[in-house]
């Protein structure tokens, strides 16, 4: 993976008090996109109406 030299949100330089971040601002703005779900991991869509198999090796006990 290829090193960066600034901030992953505005490029400034980074401070090793909010490393990789170049400040808390920054920070926190990166963790409400996580939270918010702005960010997401590609993938095969969930299907919610299937069950999730929990409930079936429970029963089988």
């Amino acid at each position: 993976m290829a090193k960066r030299d600034g901030c992953p949100i505005c490029g400034t330089a980074t401070e090793p008090e909010f490393k990789p971040f170049c400040s808390r601002g920054c920070k926190d703005r990166d963790l409400l996109q996580w939270l918010g779900e702005g960010y997401r991991v590609p993938g095969e869509p969930v299907d919610l109406t299937r069950e999730s198999g929990l409930d079936s090796a429970r029963d089988a006990d």
